[in-house]
């Protein structure tokens, strides 16, 4: 029993020597996750932002890009450009092409016949416009099998339904809306400045009554613009309405038209489509006034008459000058010099 005790306490003391030793003292360590939050949590985001991430691009890359290194691949140029939201550099010849939703111009523009309207069956004129009408009809007719080809559910009588739509709402939002790009939508951007033209600082009072006659279709083509698959459709409605227009300017006076009185009025409207565009739709773009037709009335212009008293007569002097044969004259009638 003594013994053990003494081995106990020799073992006791050699591992106090041991750990009292300044060769085995053990430093104290701070701990990994110490805590490193701030006393108070009030700009806590400003204190984030002061860090900024910064990535540098490699400038040795850039050099040899610039010098156009043969060793560059166009892979590693396009992911360099891509990186630092460049655009990469085209070639001079090409033409970015902007997008054509309408033609500037007619195609194979319809001539109505004179007298259309107005002339009967049994007179010379009805008589010549029943032998020409025939005449063009086999365009039309291929021209409407290309249309079916991209639009399967195109139907002749359905589109008059379709096209006096258009014609309709076209005009209500020129009334309603004027300038608005919204006109857009029903007009195409050949028909668009030719329809809004004077319109500014003016009140348009426009109503469609009734039409006299049922729309027909006298004029369908199709065409090619730019390339072969890029291909527009014309049709050449006639309409023969009745309608009443009412412009008044500015300060509120009647200059053209009526509210009241009713005009009936003869067109031939022309609607197109871009058959190549799965967006395109049918708009009107333009109307065709035949060198036969009568010519508008002018706009009624007010001015403001002069006062004149009783017994007093405007007269106008009219000053004669007589010039010299001799002399030379400049284009506002003062002598320039004489000749010798």
């Amino acid at each position: 029993m003594s013994l053990v005790c003494s081995l106990g306490l020799a073992l006791s003391r050699n591992i106090l020597s041991r750990t009292l030793s300044p060769r085995m003292i053990v430093p104290l360590r701070e701990y990994k996750m110490r805590p490193n939050k701030h006393r108070t949590l009030q700009h806590k985001k400003a204190r984030a932002s002061k860090v900024m991430k910064v990535q540098l691009y490699e400038a040795d890359l850039q050099r040899r890009i610039e010098t156009n290194d043969p060793s560059i691949t166009p892979a590693e140029k396009k992911m360099f450009y891509k990186i630092m939201g460049i655009l990469p550099p085209t070639n001079e010849k090409e033409v970015k092409m902007s997008y054509i939703g309408s033609t500037g111009a007619l195609i194979d523009t319809y001539v109505p016949t004179e007298g259309d309207g107005k002339a009967s069956i049994l007179s010379k004129e009805g008589a010549k416009e029943g032998l020409t009408k025939g005449t063009g009809k086999g365009k039309s007719f291929l021209a409407a099998r290309k249309i079916r080809s991209y639009e399967d559910d195109f139907d002749q009588k359905t589109f008059l339904l379709q096209a006096q739509e258009i014609y309709i709402k076209a005009h209500k939002s020129l009334v309603e809306n004027g300038e608005d790009e919204c006109l857009l939508k029903y007009v195409t951007e050949k028909a668009y400045p030719e329809m809004v033209h004077n319109v500014r600082r003016k009140t348009l009072r426009w109503e469609f009554i009734k039409s006299l006659e049922p729309p027909t279709i006298v004029h369908i083509r199709t065409q090619d613009l730019l390339q072969k698959q890029n291909k527009f459709a014309q049709v050449t409605v006639r309409f023969h309405t009745q309608q009443t227009l009412a412009v008044y300017d500015r300060f509120g006076r009647l200059i053209h038209g009526s509210e009241v009185v009713a005009k009936d009025v003869l067109e031939y409207v022309v609607f197109e489509r871009h058959l190549a565009s799965i967006y395109g739709s049918w708009r009107l773009h333009s109307k065709i006034i035949p060198d036969w037709a009568p010519q508008k009335p002018s706009s009624l212009l007010t001015t403001v008459l002069p006062d004149y008293e009783e017994g007093e007569e405007s007269s106008q002097t009219e000053v004669e000058v007589e010039h010299d044969d001799e002399a030379i004259y400049d284009q506002h009638g003062n002598k320039m010099k004489t000749s010798s």
